[in-house]
């Protein structure tokens, strides 16, 4: 397919947006617990997505339903709040590298569940991968001021967003992109207005300007981050197919580390070793597609 000026743009505006969401959440977390954070960034992306997903909702075919609710569970509704958790205690730039596992985990969970054996290059490339978390996790998190549990709960997240992938594509493949993401958030509103409430933000707002500025930082991410950036992805998927699309995995944390050192978080060697080991690995579970010239997501 020919990639147009368009095309670049939206991978551009997705890398930014995906990128800049660790801040988000940083500062989201200024003024309201991680829980608080989570749940309103689903209530706001779920608030907008149920205009169409309501409807859409009737059209997906029932024995159907459990997938797309799994599908939510998994890549929407626990992460959203893991995140914001671990980012208590791990930077954002550490946060955005450690996000880039998620290819790796497409890759183990599809040989030990979806029956997808991998080629000698995948298996090398999940060890290179593997092992520059390993380091990011063991160097910095032990040394510096990240918490080893903590930066556990991105990795958590990471290995949930490709158990995500592997139902969408195995279960789901056929139900229309924007249907399906409409649809996930909408399932999954409910359960995070309740939570919402019971994490006492209602009580605990009082309009303070801190609390105006975290609440406007979590609505951008909620309605960019989440929402908005949902729609472009598959839009993208749609238009270029997924080898260009996945080209975003390579740009969110080259942005992670450019907000973290703008903000003056302690950027060092052990990152840029770390995130270039995870790249190497990424590029080497991909290399079998590229070199067949077939759809990497499909085939993971």
């Amino acid at each position: 397919m020919k990639i147009t000026l368009q095309h670049w743009v939206i991978l551009g505006i997705l890398a930014l947006t995906w990128g800049s969401s660790f801040i988000l959440i940083k500062q989201g977390l200024v003024a309201f617990t991680p829980y608080q954070v989570g749940a309103l960034r689903l209530s706001i992306a779920g608030g907008l997505l149920a205009i169409w997903g309501i409807p859409s909702l009737l059209k997906i075919p029932r024995k159907k339903i459990p997938y797309v609710a799994l599908a939510g569970f998994c890549g929407n509704f626990i992460p959203m709040f893991l995140f914001p958790i671990a980012q208590t205690r791990v930077s954002s730039s550490m946060a955005g590298i450690l996000d880039s596992l998620v290819p790796l985990f497409i890759l183990l969970f599809g040989a030990l569940f979806f029956n997808q054996r991998g080629t000698r290059n995948q298996v090398i490339g999940a060890m290179i991968g593997f092992f520059g978390a390993v380091l990011l996790i063991g160097g910095d998190g032990l040394s510096g001021d990240n918490s080893l549990f903590h930066c556990f709960l991105i990795v958590l997240a990471t290995a949930l967003y490709g158990l995500n992938s592997l139902i969408l594509t195995t279960y789901l493949n056929d139900v229309p992109s924007f249907q399906l993401s409409s649809s996930l958030f909408t399932i999954w509103l409910g359960p995070s207005l309740i939570i919402l409430y019971f994490s006492g933000f209602f009580d605990i707002f009082e309009g303070t300007s801190i609390q105006w500025t975290s609440l406007g930082y979590v609505a951008i991410l909620g309605l960019m981050g989440t929402a908005l950036a949902m729609i472009l992805f598959y839009r993208l998927i749609q238009s270029t197919g997924s080898m260009f699309a996945s080209m975003v995995t390579y740009l969110m944390p080259a942005v992670s580390v450019f907000w973290g050192f703008l903000v003056g978080e302690k950027i060092t060697w052990i990152h840029f070793a770390g995130f270039a080991l995870i790249l190497s690995g990424v590029y080497l579970t991909q290399k079998r597609q590229e070199s067949k010239q077939t759809d990497p997501l499909k085939e993971l």
